[in-house]
């Protein structure tokens, strides 16, 4: 057998032990990077100097634009979690929907699905909706098993619902992938694939997959209705008002269209659109840690879409020759109310260091940020190295050479994916097995979004499987002692099939990822 072969093999069985020992990926990785090609250069496998490719690999990945989105779109989800947002989601949802057979299940589907469009962190959708609902789901007579799956599945909803950091680590690692196969195709100017086209994609995706949990959770509700009992006939004053039903949705649902609106109208780019993000989770905390004095929220609020209208009405570039007076008054107003947004970030982020929440959120996207850019140029260096041993040309000559074509090699990777959930963090997958078969799969003339979409609604089962699903763990660490693991366990398994069978659907009905970016970008 070839040595390259046996290294390619060495190392992904060394990054696998190493990950099951416990030790950090970022620098297991590296590690086995650095190790391996050492091997390769002692026995001439690879030239000396590849190594010195590693910094270019490491510094072309920090200095990629679109990841900038990323601890913008964290900053956003930490901030509205340590708010707490979500408190006012749930309390209201669950006296509006708590009479109905299965209404606080389905209420907790809901206020994870807006949750996940407009904070899209996994473990702080999980950790607030257990210590929220989980209690009063028991107290009420819910079966732990369906109440612990609901609001496990529910939280991992935000890697499937725009805006979602997996779409963004995986739209950059398809762009790259897209622009190889085309150049190996001979298409030396082909049309860019971005992180708007996968947000795009996911959205009817994402949407169907909540319908889909609600539709289990009526149908538990309607089967076993000892599993899902409703809520005993509510006091007058425990009945929610139309005012406070407003006052809790309105601002998430603000926030998700200034956010995804800004994308998919073409208005801003992901990254810009994170940070508009950014800013209105900072409006949205300094309102909600002090309700009664909001003008300069308010304002701020909504100056920043009048902002946004204005930059679609006028040209604000101040150095053209053809500027005109009309101009003038669009730059003016623009200036007015970029003053009126500073006044109420001010504002917000002196009530949020104020209460001692800017402290905390600051931390944690710092940390949360690291961690997932330390994992980048860990695999960044992985796949460099597995590449010099021509461990790309091995996959595609295996792929291509399968029985049945594409469709084999398709089912092939998403199995592959699949099993690798049970073990590895969706991070650990995206960076080190999408840019290895990614290209490969592109090439065999593949839809690039549809292909996006597939790994994502792929990837987001490794949250709810067992031994190792991340959402499974947050959840058992605020779970009573009442409900055991194997419960927990119980509960996320029908939604992963759920989820499996909307892969199914996707397979069948590619049109369902596709439709919406030709509608909206071309």
């Amino acid at each position: 057998m070839d040595l390259n072969i046996v290294l390619c093999l060495l190392m992904f069985v060394s990054v696998v032990v190493f990950l099951m020992s416990g030790f950090p990926v970022a620098f297991t990785l590296g590690g086995v990077a650095l190790v391996y090609v050492s091997v390769g250069v002692y026995f001439d496998e690879i030239d000396a100097d590849f190594i010195g490719l590693i910094p270019e690999r490491i510094f072309g990945t920090m200095t990629n634009d679109v990841l900038l989105a990323v601890p913008l779109f964290v900053f956003m989800g930490v901030m509205l979690e340590r708010s707490r947002i979500a408190e006012d989601l749930l309390d209201s949802m669950g006296k509006l929907m708590g009479r109905m057979p299965g209404g606080l299940g389905i209420s907790v589907t809901i206020v994870g699905a807006l949750l996940a469009a407009s904070t899209g962190i996994v473990g702080a959708t999980v950790v607030t909706m257990g210590l929220l609902s989980l209690p009063t789901m028991l107290k009420r007579g819910y079966n732990p098993a369906l109440a612990c799956g609901a609001i496990a599945a529910s939280g991992t909803l935000g890697q499937i619902i725009p805006p979602s950091i997996v779409l963004v680590l995986l739209g950059d690692q398809l762009s790259s992938a897209w622009q190889t196969a085309q150049l190996e195709m001979g298409n030396y100017a082909p049309d860019p694939l971005s992180v708007g086209d996968l947000f795009a994609g996911a959205l009817l995706p994402g949407l169907g997959l909540v319908l889909l949990y609600i539709l289990y959770q009526v149908g538990v509700a309607f089967f076993k209705p000892h599993y899902a009992p409703p809520l005993p006939h509510q006091a007058e004053e425990d009945r929610v008002s139309t005012v406070k039903l407003l006052a809790a949705f309105l601002p998430p649902i603000l926030l998700i269209i200034a956010v995804l609106g800004s994308i998919i109208s073409g208005i801003a780019t992901p990254t810009e659109a994170a940070a508009v993000g950014a800013v209105g989770a900072i409006l949205m905390a300094g309102y909600k840690l002090d309700p009664e004095n909001a003008t300069a929220i308010i304002c701020s609020g909504l100056a920043l879409a009048g902002l946004i209208i204005i930059t679609n009405l006028f040209d604000l570039r101040m150095g053209r020759a053809d500027i005109n007076p009309l101009d003038y008054i669009g730059i003016g107003a623009a200036v007015l109310l970029t003053g009126a947004v500073a006044w109420g970030v001010f504002t917000g982020i002196r009530r949020a260091y104020g209460h001692e929440v800017l402290p905390l959120v600051m931390q944690s996207t710092t940390r949360i940020s690291a961690m997932i850019f330390m994992i980048l140029i860990g695999a960044a260096m992985f796949s460099l190295v597995f590449k010099g041993f021509e461990g790309d040309e091995y996959i595609h000559e295996f792929l291509t050479n399968l029985p049945g074509g594409k469709l084999s090699a398709l089912i092939l990777v998403m199995l592959v994916m699949f099993v690798l959930g049970f073990f590895l963090d969706f991070i650990e997958i995206t960076f080190v097995v999408v840019p290895i078969v990614a290209p490969v799969l592109l090439l065999m003339d593949i839809h690039p979004i549809w292909l996006g979409i597939m790994m994502a609604m792929n990837l987001q089962t490794s949250f709810l499987t067992p031994p190792f699903g991340f959402a499974l763990f947050y959840l058992r660490g605020v779970a009573p002692e009442e409900v055991s693991t194997m419960q927990i366990y119980k509960g996320a398994l029908p939604y992963v099939m759920i989820q499996v069978i909307m892969l199914v659907i996707l397979w069948h009905i590619p049109e369902m990822t596709t439709w919406l970016p030709q509608v909206i970008f071309g």
